[in-house]
């Protein structure tokens, strides 16, 4: 069962690891240092559930329907690319970067767009339902390579939420915002590109 457990574990940080849309929106959230533990929490629940999803044979059936898988990635690309112009045009313009100089967003609204970030990502349907929830039903303990997935996910989350909010004052400076932004606008381009040309 602890061989399932730490192999849960380790595809699923092999899997997150990777600068995408969610690391991306929990890193600005806790460089901006709002509500990162409501961010945090929705991101490893969400995970949580989208693994359990997997392993109960959610991805075998949505495999089976790829008209649905289409949509998905559409919806997801065109989201993306909508998040990238607004970061680009943050980056553009140095006078919004400050996070003293607009309001902070209210927590109904972070949690949305985390929301957003997480179920309109097809990158997260593919890692957790398919791969993980795939990979998981050909162990013999599969829950438990599902909760060392999840594991995972809530250990990988938590800590760059945390980094970023010790960051925080390093990265103040309006021309550190403007290459955050930057660097947000071009990752979210590419995975939208990834996306579209699959």
């Amino acid at each position: 069962m602890a061989a399932s457990a730490a192999s849960g574990f380790s595809l699923s940080i092999a899997l997150i690891a990777a600068i995408g849309a969610q690391n991306a929106f929990v890193l600005r959230q806790g460089l901006r240092r709002e509500h990162v533990l409501a961010v945090v929490a929705v991101c490893a629940a969400s995970d949580a559930l989208l693994i359990s999803l997997g392993i109960a044979g959610m991805g075998t059936a949505a495999a089976d329907h790829p008209a649905v898988l289409g949509a998905v990635r559409w919806l997801g690309a065109a989201f993306l690319l909508g998040y990238a112009a607004l970061a680009a045009r943050r980056a553009l313009r140095p006078g919004a970067l400050s996070p003293a100089d607009r309001p902070p967003a209210t927590l109904r609204a972070t949690v949305l767009a985390c929301l957003a970030f997480t179920y309109l990502n097809p990158h997260v349907y593919l890692d957790t339902v398919l791969l993980l929830g795939g990979v998981a039903r050909q162990h013999q303990h599969h829950w438990v390579f599902g909760a060392g997935a999840a594991l995972a996910s809530v250990v990988w989350f938590t800590a760059i939420g945390a980094a970023a909010h010790r960051l925080a004052p390093v990265l103040a400076r309006p021309t550190a915002w403007r290459l955050v932004d930057a660097t947000v606008a071009v990752v979210m381009t590419a995975v939208a590109a990834t996306l579209l040309l699959r």
